[in-house]
């Protein structure tokens, strides 16, 4: 249960600490952050959680990291839906804590609340092929990383790190085509909140991130295996 209780408070604050450095800090005309800072936000919180919660839980924070780290052979089964649930919770629980401090601004309208999505929905136009191709290898390389940073081959100790600036270069990348999901979790709390288009094409954050995982996890089990 301790592990379950520690991805639940995880996940709440990638998504409290992400998508609301990007709905509360990025458009404030004064101090807006932008897609670095935003970028950054979003890296500090896996980096951050890395070492808070990693020994507890492995701190995966993502529906699609459990499912790739299952198909490496890095995460037993029994444990795979526990993990999700506890995410996807933590995630709706983050989400509705940001949707509580946003509504408090006078003018306060629900939309823009940090979702993806392609078409209208995906912040510079993109159609769904591309934004689906994106999360697919955004993801793909994510769980690479992961797998070669958290390898007992792999220096002790920096793993968070490599991690947490590997989410960074990925929103660096991605978010003007899907406002960057790769974790099913932070995509369905907040369009949970929003609603509309968002909910509508929520399927593909959660085919694409899981499709990326597994072709990451294969691809590292391959590159990573063990040479005599």
């Amino acid at each position: 249960m301790q592990k379950y209780v520690a991805e639940f408070f995880g996940t709440f604050w990638l998504v409290l600490g992400g998508c609301g450095s990007a709905v509360l800090a990025a458009a404030f005309p004064e101090v807006g952050i932008g897609l670095v800072g935003v970028s950054l936000a979003f890296g500090l919180t896996v980096l951050t959680m890395a070492y808070a919660i990693g020994h507890i839980s492995g701190c995966h924070l993502n529906p699609a990291v459990s499912i790739g780290l299952w198909a490496g052979g890095r995460f037993p089964t029994g444990q795979l839906v526990p993990y999700i649930i506890a995410q996807v919770v933590g995630g709706i629980a983050g989400a509705f804590v940001l949707y509580l401090i946003a509504s408090g601004k006078a003018g306060f309208e629900l939309t823009g609340f940090a979702t993806n999505g392609f078409g209208e929905a995906s912040p510079g136009k993109y159609n769904m092929f591309a934004v689906l191709i994106c999360e697919i290898v955004m993801t793909m390389m994510f769980l690479i990383i992961i797998l070669g940073a958290t390898d007992e081959r792999a220096p002790a100790g920096f793993a968070p790190i490599a991690i947490g600036l590997g989410l960074t270069l990925i929103h660096l990348i991605s978010i003007p085509v899907s406002n960057t999901s790769v974790n099913p979790a932070r995509s369905t709390a907040v369009a949970i909140f929003e609603g509309g288009l968002p909910l509508q094409q929520l399927w593909l954050f959660w085919v694409a991130p899981i499709v990326g995982a597994v072709i990451g996890a294969a691809i590292y089990k391959f590159i990573g295996s063990h040479q005599d």
